[in-house]
């Protein structure tokens, strides 16, 4: 293709983008429309979890097409009837809404927290939330979240969503009062920059939230569907929510997201939910293929291994070159930076590495969700060979952005 071809000024500009089209990809490559290669360790930001056009999901698409693309969410379909089904029998849930976005999704959560409250807990409403945490961008779930700056951008709020701090019981228990309905978390705070849950704090949630009567609720938008080794992130710290909303992984590349909740929290009445895309049998059935995907013998060991792989990798070049803290779990990572050159290690290692040796012709995806701080964010199904190339391009990168 030729960008002459195109405006770009078309597309309403709500972030910087390099001039480069993306073409085609496949497992852990992109193609632009000059060419040129890119090893992508971002994947949509978690989002491609097998990988770019992964073949399960191709034919999955194209034997679903054909037969029925969407009936109405007023309608059952045979692939959401599957795919709810999987969900809830490798689960702690017992029932399922799908819907487009993460965002979406915890919308939904925060409806039917608000709800069971209004009906269970004499009209509570409060949601407690984390400072650094991210929930989405429709207003409800930017007000949930603890951006900085979000408290402002599209003032007012809506109200109701306490700010605690990640891995502090007191700051929690602090907040409680008769208005409180529920606690509601990322295990593992991706856009804050990867910062992890402890198990502890965890189970402390569980037995807070069980002393106060209230809901926990976990949002694994990001952490979900194999991120962190197991299949959803609470399994990785031994308890079990009692709401928890996906996105992302689950639809491996095309728009799918879920709110999944126990039978007692589903309160919803007729007219109370619904979307006109949810759970049609088009994304539902590429749902299925990826949840097939990864309960297939080895999937998630293979995440576990990766994930420790790349955590000594990351580990061992972070000792050679003097920078700072590598954390994460499974393949959702992090290495603290020492200095703000986040953005311009992402710039270069996009646009300038393929000048080094080793990498003429060829980029590398990076993600830095602050300043000093980059996240990986890998395919699940990426061998030590990508992650070996990708370590050897961080490098050069450092190296020349430091120069």
């Amino acid at each position: 293709m030729n960008l002459k071809d195109y405006s770009l000024q078309a597309l309403m500009e709500i972030t910087a983008r390099p001039e480069l089209v993306f073409v085609k990809g496949a497992g852990s490559w992109l193609t632009d429309h000059q060419g040129k290669r890119y090893l992508d360790f971002v994947q949509g930001w978690a989002v491609n979890a097998l990988g770019h056009s992964p073949p399960c999901i191709v034919e999955a698409l194209a034997a679903q097409a054909p037969l029925l693309i969407t009936p109405s969410p007023a309608f059952y379909n045979e692939p959401a009837l599957k795919l709810a089904d999987l969900l809830t029998r490798h689960s702690c849930f017992d029932q399922v809404f799908f819907c487009n976005t993460g965002a979406e999704a915890n919308e939904g959560v925060i409806k039917l927290a608000r709800k069971w409250g209004k009906k269970h807990r004499r009209g509570a409403f409060e949601i407690i939330t984390f400072d650094h945490s991210f929930h989405g961008r429709t207003l409800a779930t930017m007000s949930a979240s603890g951006k900085p700056g979000w408290d402002t951008m599209f003032a007012p709020q809506v109200p109701g969503f306490p700010k605690a701090e990640m891995n502090d019981l007191a700051s929690v228990s602090a907040l409680i009062t008769d208005k409180t309905v529920g606690i509601m978390l990322e295990p593992v705070q991706g856009e804050g920059g990867v910062n992890c849950a402890t198990h502890e704090f965890m189970r402390g949630l569980r037995e807070l939230a069980d002393q106060h009567q209230l809901l926990l609720i976990c949002d694994e938008v990001q952490t979900g569907m194999g991120r962190l080794g197991t299949l959803f992130g609470y399994q990785h710290y031994g308890i079990e929510p009692d709401i928890m909303s996906l996105g992302k992984g689950i639809g491996g590349g095309v728009p799918l997201a879920a709110l999944l909740a126990k039978r007692h929290v589903c309160v919803f009445e007729h007219g109370d939910q619904g979307g006109t895309y949810n759970g049609n049998p088009l994304m539902a059935a590429v749902g299925v293929a990826v949840l097939e995907e990864m309960l297939k013998p080895g999937f998630l060991p293979h995440v576990c291994e990766m994930g420790n792989y790349l955590s000594g990798q990351l580990t061992a070049l972070a000792m050679e070159l003097k920078l700072g803290e590598e954390r994460g779990v499974g393949l959702l990572r992090a290495l603290e930076l020492n200095a703000d050159i986040g953005a311009r290690i992402v710039s270069y290692s996009r646009d300038e590495l393929s000048s080094q040796a080793g990498w003429a012709g060829i980029g590398l995806l990076l993600n830095s969700p602050r300043p000093a701080v980059l996240r990986f964010m890998p395919a699940l199904n990426l061998g030590t060979a990508e992650i070996d190339r990708m370590i050897d391009g961080l490098r050069l990168s450092v190296q020349a952005v430091r120069t």
